[in-house]
């Protein structure tokens, strides 16, 4: 088994992130969007969780199935065509000096999600790019910048080059936000659904004092232009 050079600590923070093989899409319609994020809460869980058994056999509701308490804590999420984001920590309290819980959780959402995919679209083999990826978030300017990428992430598809030459239209940037479904976005700015049990807030810093200041302060900390996030 290959060594990560970046090791998990328990109490330190990492950008996770991987994407599809090619770069090909691993996301084709909504259905596999919901699937993958009922995975995040599903696989965040010290026990083994069967989608078909478990879930649809029994016609319950993934959000209401009694999964046991988390061996991450996610502070933020995006779920894009071909890529996803997850900033993420071990859960405080709940790993027991396990570090490897960031790997376990990401090989159980990672196995089931690839072979859902798999069956769904006739094909076999490997989904991911390689294992994911982790980056360790060292500082605070970095977490914030990186919280910032994350939830701004979705604007590539409305505005490519958002990255290079900066966003063109705010409004219509922070519309087509408020609309997509696939982040975090919606949780932070108070939206209720059933999406919120992804994230455990309490385990990250807060990046901003009230709920109305949340759109104004992401695209403020984007000017840590010193940054390296992929």
């Amino acid at each position: 088994m290959s060594i990560r050079k970046i090791p998990f600590v328990e109490g330190e923070y990492y950008h996770i992130y991987n994407r599809g093989n090619s770069k090909q899409k691993i996301f084709l319609d909504n259905e596999d969007y919901i699937r993958f994020i009922k995975l995040l809460h599903l696989c965040n869980s010290k026990g083994r969780v069967n989608f078909k058994e478990d879930i649809i056999e029994k016609k319950i509701d993934a959000w209401d199935f009694e999964k046991g308490e988390n061996i991450v804590s996610i502070g933020a999420w995006v779920l894009m065509p071909n890529h996803f984001h997850l900033y993420i920590t071990i859960s405080q309290g709940l790993a027991l000096g396990d570090c490897n819980m960031i790997s376990i959780f990401m090989q159980k959402v990672s196995t089931s999600y690839t072979m859902y995919f798999n069956k769904k679209y006739n094909r076999t083999g490997s989904l991911f790019e390689g294992k994911f990826k982790a980056v360790h978030i060292s500082d605070d300017g970095q977490a914030k910048y990186l919280f910032s990428y994350i939830h701004l992430n979705p604007i590539k598809l409305i505005d490519p080059t958002w990255k290079e030459k900066g966003i063109q239209d705010i409004n219509k940037s922070l519309d087509f936000l408020s609309e997509y479904k696939w982040s975090s976005y919606k949780d932070y700015r108070g939206v209720e659904r059933k999406e919120n049990k992804i994230l455990n807030i309490k385990d990250f810093l807060s990046y901003f004092s009230d709920l109305k200041d949340f759109d104004k302060d992401i695209f403020e900390w984007l000017d840590h232009k010193n940054q390296k996030l992929k």
